[in-house]
């Protein structure tokens, strides 16, 4: 069961969202912030890390193989999510979202990512996914660029208010 001592706090992470004739692949996250829901491959900013560099990493480490190049990385959303943790302290995690439809190498399941598959990204798993994709990830992924305040309760488990939705031009 989970308990304060496991929740993670992270404030900066990337995430990579693989796709190809639309579809996304999405992998069963087993591990951290994310746990027991289908999620894109990614993780925090590492010490003198780029946002980008971030993303390509944790995409090779979280696939055991896929290698991206940093021109073939679409930034489609930054994410707040405001986490509200079981001891009522809440920390917040910016999260930038790309969409990546070039790379090397093939997939596999790793210690922290089981199962991956392919989705139509008109049929996304919304119902085991983190509360808030539901609202934003269709709108980046019908083509528009937006930041997104997301309000979460512990463990991401629960959506605490209602989502916000900016639109922008550019990041």
């Amino acid at each position: 069961m989970d308990n304060p001592q496991e929740e993670k706090k992270l404030s900066l992470a990337a995430v990579c969202l693989l796709y190809k004739e639309g579809k996304i692949l999405l992998a069963w996250k087993t591990d951290k912030i994310g746990k027991d829901t289908w999620n894109g491959y990614g993780g925090g900013v590492e010490q003198g890390e780029t946002i980008e560099e971030c993303a390509l990493r944790e995409l090779e480490e979280e696939t055991d193989g896929v290698i991206a190049l940093q021109r073939n990385l679409e930034k489609i959303a930054i994410v707040h999510f405001h986490n509200t943790m079981t001891t009522g302290e809440t920390f917040v995690c910016v999260v930038h979202f790309f969409l990546v439809d070039k790379w090397l190498g093939e997939v596999h399941e790793t210690k922290e990512m089981i199962h991956p598959r392919w989705f139509p990204i008109d049929a996304l798993p919304f119902h085991e996914m983190m509360p808030s994709d539901k609202d934003w990830l269709p709108i980046a992924l019908g083509g528009s660029k937006i930041i997104v305040h997301a309000h979460l309760g512990p463990f991401q488990k629960e959506l605490l208010r209602p989502t916000e939705i900016e639109y922008v031009t550019e990041f």
